[in-house]
C-alpha cells in the first residue's frame, strides 16, 4: 500500500493508479492527492503500452460525447419561440419565392444538419445543399450557398478539369473525364409514393433560386450530379 505502507495492496487507483489496502487508505490519499479517483478518459498512453482496453476505452468515450451531443441538439431551446419564429420567417420567405420549404421535427437529422437562412438586408436565401455524385459514392456537403449563384458555378469546384480540388478531382475523375454536355443535375421530387420515385432535372444555367422554384423542399435541397449514359435507374418526370 502506498498510503500506510504496512499492508498489501489490494486496490488500484483508476485516476492516479497510486496502490491502497483498504477503503481508510483509499479516502487518505485522495484526501492527500486532491485525487476524485475517475479514470482520465483522455489520458495520454504511448503506442508501445496502447491495448486493445484502451481502444474499447476510446470508442466507448466517443459514444458517449455522441449522445451527449445529441441529447443537447434535442435540448428544449430547440423549441423555444426564437427557433419557431426563425424557421416561420424561413418557411414564408421562401413562399414568397414560390418554394414550398417544410422543416422536420427537432431530433431529424436534416433538422439538426440544416443551416440555411435567410439576408433580410441582401433579400436574399443561402442554402444549406447536399451534392451527391451516385457514380463515384461521393457527398459533398456546401453551407451559405448564395441563392443567385448558377448550378454551373456551384460545380465547379468538384468537376471542373481546371478549376477543381485536385484530390477531388481524382475522385470525380468519371466526371472530369466526361463532357460537360452529359452531365446532368436531378433532384427528387418529395411527396411520391417509395415506389415511384421520379426526379426533376435542373437547368445547369440557371441559378439556384430559378431552379428551385415550384419544387417542395424538405429542410434543404439535395441535387444529385449523374452521367447522362448511367442514369439509367433514375426516372427523369415525364420520361
Amino acid at each position: 500500500c502506498e498510503t500506510c505502507s504496512k499492508e498489501e495492496a489490494k486496490y488500484r487507483c483508476p485516476r492516479c493508479m497510486k496502490y491502497s489496502c483498504s477503503l481508510l487508505c483509499v479516502k487518505k490519499h485522495k484526501l492527500a492527492l486532491s485525487c476524485n479517483g475517475v479514470r482520465d478518459k483522455t489520458a495520454f498512453v504511448s503506442v508501445n503500452e496502447f491495448t486493445d482496453l484502451n481502444l474499447l476505452s476510446d470508442y466507448r468515450f466517443l459514444e458517449d460525447v455522441g449522445r451527449t451531443a445529441d441529447a443537447a441538439a434535442r435540448h428544449l431551446a430547440m423549441h423555444s419561440s426564437t427557433t419557431k419564429r426563425h424557421l416561420f420567417s424561413l418557411r414564408n420567405k421562401a413562399q414568397k419565392c414560390n418554394i414550398d420549404l417544410r422543416t422536420l421535427p427537432v431530433g431529424f437529422t436534416k433538422r439538426r444538419e440544416n443551416s440555411t437562412t435567410f439576408n433580410s438586408t441582401e433579400n436574399k436565401f443561402y442554402w444549406h445543399l447536399k451534392l451527391v455524385f451516385p457514380h463515384c459514392h461521393a457527398e459533398y456537403t456546401l453551407k451559405r450557398v448564395p441563392d443567385d449563384k448558377t448550378l454551373a458555378d456551384i460545380l465547379k469546384p468538384y468537376i471542373d478539369p481546371v478549376e477543381s480540388d485536385p484530390v477531388v478531382c481524382q475522385r470525380l475523375k468519371i466526371y472530369t473525364a466526361s463532357p460537360h454536355s452529359d452531365v446532368r443535375i436531378l433532384m427528387k421530387i418529395e411527396n411520391r409514393r417509395q415506389n415511384s420515385v421520379r426526379y426533376n432535372e435542373l437547368d445547369a444555367n440557371r441559378s439556384l433560386l430559378d431552379n428551385l422554384k415550384g419544387k417542395v423542399i424538405i429542410e434543404y435541397p439535395t441535387l444529385f450530379v449523374v452521367l447522362k449514359t448511367l442514369k439509367n435507374d433514375m426516372v427523369v418526370l415525364g420520361q
